[in-house]
């Protein structure tokens, strides 16, 4: 398998000169840096330094990485977050995960004795919530549901219908927000019962930057999304 590492940036300069050198370019085939319209000059460095990167068109997170799909070559992809909060170290990990016949690995901030540095109160408790109730609505096991670090096939964005807009316009237009695919990627891949790991990497502080969550808005549509699965979307 062949591998895309997708690294998710907005105004995350500090982060990107911290975390893009360490890692390592044979660990990849592709290393794309999706930028969602950074002004601190996260762009600039990245392009100087030989980095591939893509400048997304539409606002949010899903709409980048649909606008992205055609420049991703890998068999496997990996999204991460150069902000400090998704350790590169694990990258090999993953891979290796993925090459044992998993469909989707999650690199979980809550397994194997691990921890988030940041989280706060809001933030904590909301990921518990989120994750059991993806467990209990849909029959998975999950420890982390919600993060963004994973590595997965890339034939299951169409295997899931993650590519469709009807998954998201319905939750997006009530709540006025736009969101991402990894918590309804968790939910249909237990769906589906798709071959799923996790290995624990924790979460360090951020480097620098802001943190760009919505978590009234993004809270209420991923949990309006959750019930809303139970008879939305039937696997193939």
């Amino acid at each position: 398998m062949t591998v895309s590492i997708v690294a998710l940036t907005l105004n995350e300069i500090d982060g990107v000169r911290a975390i893009l050198p360490q890692i390592k370019r044979e660990w990849a085939s592709q290393i794309l840096v999706l930028d969602g319209g950074s002004t601190d000059g996260t762009i600039e460095w990245c392009r100087e330094n030989g980095y591939e990167v893509y400048v997304q068109k539409r606002r949010g997170i899903r709409f980048a990485y649909l606008e992205a799909m055609p420049l991703i070559s890998g068999d496997m992809v990996i999204t991460i977050s150069p902000d400090g909060n998704c350790a590169p170290e694990f990258i090999p990990a993953l891979i290796d995960k993925m090459r044992q016949g998993y469909d989707l690995v999650i690199g979980s901030r809550y397994c194997d004795g691990t921890s988030s540095q940041d989280d706060d109160v809001i933030t904590g408790f909301g990921n518990w919530l989120f994750t059991r109730t993806v467990n209990l609505l849909h029959g998975a096991r999950y420890t982390d549901a919600m993060v963004i670090y994973r590595a997965f096939r890339r034939d299951l964005i169409a295997r899931l219908d993650l590519d469709k807009d009807e998954t998201y316009l319905l939750p997006e237009r009530l709540f006025g927000t736009i969101i991402s695919w990894e918590p309804v990627m968790s939910v249909r891949a237990a769906k589906a019962k798709m071959r799923i790991g996790e290995i624990g990497v924790g979460e360090p502080p951020r480097i620098g930057g802001e943190r760009k969550l919505q978590i009234l808005r993004w809270g209420a549509a991923y949990y309006f999304q959750f019930f809303r699965e139970l008879w939305f979307w039937k696997p193939r």
